[in-house]
């Protein structure tokens, strides 16, 4: 089966503009069917903007039609290049984001802060062409528009591919699962052995004899 791109923000917008069923939507999407109702109920994908597979070359709209016709019918995706859903090689420098969109990028920060809070700074900085004097901010709520910042997909935004989100995403983690497994280890061997507490010592033997017993007290 062809890859999905962006099948979350598809997955919003098949919900929001078709009458397919939660399953033919799952199965488009390569989504589990609980995630997409999750979708349906507002408690998954929070913040993701629809994206349209018609708009975006990613199925027909007669697909979609017969898909609405027949609940049983499962939809075939129009097939990309492999090449396509490569991550894009970035060059060294930071990322350019076109002018009409750089008012985005608190949004977009704030939704990575929120939602992948294991993805470093420098590497938000790389995925969505920002600084990290900004997301610092945004991180700890000093940003100039904090009270107006609405935490969006940086996808549904157009600032990077959902390819290279993903592949950000899947290094962040890896990385966390490592030093979370080192520190784990770490903390194990400072683990001093319990030594067994040491044995009261023996009281002093006292010997009376017949003559300490008769001895006048000197007081």
């Amino acid at each position: 089966m062809t890859q999905i791109l962006m099948p979350k923000a598809t997955a919003v917008w098949l919900i929001d503009n078709t009458g397919l069923t939660f399953k033919q939507i799952s199965e488009f999407c390569d989504l589990h069917i609980l995630e997409v109702e999750g979708i349906a109920d507002g408690d998954v994908a929070a913040g993701i903007r629809g994206a349209d597979p018609i708009a975006n070359g990613q199925i027909n709209r007669e697909e979609i039609e017969k898909a609405e016709k027949d609940s049983d019918y499962e939809m075939k995706p129009n097939k990309f290049d492999s090449d396509e859903l490569q991550p894009t090689k970035k060059k060294k420098g930071p990322r350019y984001t076109p002018l009409s969109r750089r008012q985005d990028r608190p949004d977009a920060i704030a939704w990575l802060v929120r939602y992948h809070p294991e993805v470093s700074d420098a590497q938000i900085s790389k995925l969505i062409g920002t600084t990290k004097p900004t997301i610092k901010s945004i991180r700890d709520r000093s940003h100039w528009k904090i009270n107006t910042i609405n935490p969006t997909d940086p996808v549904s935004l157009g600032l990077c591919s959902q390819i290279d989100l993903d592949a950000i995403v899947k290094k962040a983690a890896e990385k966390k699962a490592k030093e979370d497994a080192a520190n784990a280890e770490e903390g194990g061997e400072t683990l001093t052995p319990v030594e067994p507490a040491p044995l009261p010592s023996e009281k002093p033997k006292v010997e009376h004899t017949l003559e300490s017993l008769f001895k006048p007290s000197e007081n």
